[in-house]
C-alpha cells in the first residue's frame, strides 16, 4: 500500500511577500526617474551656490560642509544599515513641503528657499524609500548639510547693522582703554589721522556662520550628550562677535602707529587669525564641557 505524505518540503513553499516589502524595495527605475527630475530641478541652484562658495570669501566655509556630511554618514553607515528598509508614505508630506518651498522661491527670486528645499527633499527621500528608523540614524548629516545654505538675506541684512554698531562701539572703548585716542561715529572709528570702517565682515556676523557649523561638528565628535551640544552651539554666537570686536580693537591699535600696516597685510591676515583663535576656544570649550558634564555622569 502507497503511503502519501501529507507534509510538504519547507523549501518549496514560497514566502509571501507583503504589501509593505514589495512597497520598501522601489524598483530602479523609479529611482532613476527621481534621481533625473532632482538633477533637472536643482543643477542650475547647486551650481548657484557653489558659486556663491566659491566666490564670496564669507561663505567659502561651505565647500567644506558637503564632504563632511557625506564622511559623517560613511562613518554611521553600520549603524544605518541595521535598521530595516520600510517605506513609509509620510515622507511623501516631507517631499511636498521641499516642493512648496522651491516653487516659492522661484516666483518670489529668493535664494534662501530653493537651496533649503533641496535638504528637505533629502531628508523625505530617505523617509519615503528607507523608512523613519533610516532617517533618524542620518538626522545628524542631513542637520549639517543644512549649514551649507547661508542665511536670507533679510535675515543677514536686519543683523549685521546691530552687530556693526557693537563691534565698533567695544572696540573703541577697548582701544580708548589702551591708551589710543579715538571716538566713534556709528560705525565709523575716528583716529588721529585715519578713519577706519567697521563693515559687515568685522561685524562677527560673516565668521558667525563659519564658527556654528565647527560647533556642530565638534559637539558630534566631542560630545554625547543634547544639552551640552546645545551649549557649545550657543557659545559660538558670542564668540563670534567677541574675536571679531578684538580684531577691530587690534587693526585700531595698530592703525595708531602704523596706519600701512593696518590698512594692508594685518587687516586680511587677522581675519584668519580670528577663525583660528575662535575654533581653538570652541575646541576648549568643547574638551571642558565633556570632562565637567559628560564625564562625571559617567563615573
Amino acid at each position: 500500500m502507497l503511503h502519501v505524505s501529507s507534509q510538504m518540503p519547507t523549501s518549496v513553499i514560497p514566502e509571501p511577500v507583503t504589501q509593505k516589502n514589495a512597497a520598501s524595495r522601489p524598483q530602479l527605475w523609479q529611482l532613476g526617474l527621481v534621481a533625473v527630475l532632482i538633477i533637472l530641478l536643482y543643477a542650475p541652484v547647486l551650481a548657484d551656490l557653489a558659486n556663491d562658495w566659491w566666490t564670496e570669501e564669507s561663505l567659502s566655509y561651505g565647500l567644506l560642509v558637503p564632504p563632511m556630511a557625506l564622511y559623517v554618514a560613511w562613518l554611521r553607515r553600520s549603524i544605518t544599515l541595521r535598521e530595516p528598509v520600510i517605506g513609509d508614505n509620510r515622507g511623501l508630506w516631507l517631499i511636498g513641503l521641499a516642493c512648496g518651498a522651491y516653487l516659492v522661491g522661484k516666483f518670489g527670486a529668493e535664494f534662501f528657499l530653493p537651496r533649503v528645499s533641496f535638504v528637505i527633499l533629502v531628508a523625505g527621500l530617505v523617509w519615503t524609500y528607507w523608512g523613519v528608523a533610516r532617517l533618524k540614524t542620518l538626522s545628524f548629516p542631513i542637520i549639517l548639510l543644512a549649514t551649507m545654505v547661508p542665511l536670507p538675506v533679510i535675515v543677514y541684512n536686519a543683523a549685521a547693522a546691530p552687530l556693526q554698531l557693537f563691534a565698533s562701539d567695544v572696540a573703541t572703548q577697548m582701544a580708548q582703554f589702551l591708551g589710543v585716542s579715538v571716538y566713534r561715529d556709528g560705525n565709523i572709528i575716528q583716529l588721529a589721522n585715519l578713519s577706519l570702517g567697521v563693515e559687515e565682515a568685522c561685524s562677527g556676523l560673516n565668521s558667525l556662520s563659519a564658527l556654528m557649523v565647527g560647533s556642530i561638528l565638534l559637539g558630534f565628535l566631542k560630545l554625547s550628550r543634547p544639552s551640552t551640544r546645545l551649549a557649545l552651539f550657543a557659545f559660538s554666537i558670542p564668540l563670534a562677535i567677541g574675536v571679531n570686536v578684538v580684531r577691530v580693537t587690534g587693526t585700531a591699535v595698530v592703525a595708531d602707529y602704523h596706519r600701512e600696516i593696518a590698512q594692508g597685510f594685518f587687516h586680511a591676515f587677522s581675519g584668519w587669525i580670528v577663525f583660528v583663535l575662535g575654533f581653538g576656544a570652541q575646541y576648549v570649550t568643547a574638551v571642558g564641557l565633556a570632562r565637567c558634564f559628560e564625564h562625571r555622569r559617567t563615573a
